[in-house]
């Protein structure tokens, strides 16, 4: 059963930081492409960034670009999110996702895989 785990969120305040993990299991992710998506209340669902799982590559929503950090550790089968700067607007619960292609480009699949979600609340 394959099992995308969020987990490192949390209550910062304004300027601060939170890395946020993502642990894969169930399957092969070689080929797949790792998102980190946000929703705030009242808001569209937006992605944040992504990674590819195999070669590296990153994207990143203008919002977070210069901020905001995706890695990979294949070993841990863990993708994370660094946050630094972290502002009120930040504020949604942040969602793991695992896709066979680049998450920029499209909308939602039927085979993609989610996660639960951890809050994230930055206050003023």
């Amino acid at each position: 059963q394959v099992q995308l785990v969020e987990s490192g969120g949390g209550l910062v305040q304004a300027g601060g930081s939170l890395r946020l993990s993502c642990a894969a299991s169930g399957r092969t992710f070689a080929n797949y492409f790792m998102g980190w998506f946000r929703q705030a209340p009242g808001k569209e669902h937006e992605i944040v960034a992504d990674i590819s799982w195999g070669g590296g590559s990153t994207y990143y929503a203008d919002s977070v670009k210069g901020r905001f950090t995706i890695s990979k550790d294949n070993a841990k089968r863990t993708v994370y999110l660094q946050m630094n700067s972290l502002q009120p607007e930040d504020t949604a619960i942040y969602y793991c996702a695992a896709g066979l292609s680049p998450f920029q480009f499209r909308t939602r699949r039927e085979d993609d895989y989610w996660g639960q979600g951890t809050q994230v609340t930055v206050s003023s």
